[in-house]
């Protein structure tokens, strides 16, 4: 590791020592805490069956718009899970 970065990494690691989260991330994962995994996995298949329905209607803005939502609700699921998994309630 080159100089930089290793003084990069040392003033890192002084800025948060006991590595809590901001006020933000620990609001947010507050929240999302308490929804079910479920839920972003329907989530995920509604926008999916919605952007089939909307390209089966020739409405095809429509559908690759609402199409983009499925990987983003299966992102937040998946960060959901690791939250709930890395045990945020008791971190805190």
């Amino acid at each position: 590791m080159d100089t930089s970065a290793k003084d990069l990494k040392e003033k890192a690691d002084r800025a948060n020592p006991d590595h809590k989260e901001g006020p933000v991330a620990s609001a947010i994962e507050n929240y999302t805490s308490k929804i079910p995994s479920d839920i972003f996995l329907w989530a995920a298949l509604g926008s999916m069956a919605i952007s089939a329905t909307l390209k089966i209607m020739r409405k095809d803005e429509e559908a690759l718009f609402v199409g983009q939502w499925a990987p983003s609700f299966l992102l937040l699921g998946n960060y959901n899970k690791m939250i709930k998994l890395s045990g945020y309630e008791t971190d805190k």
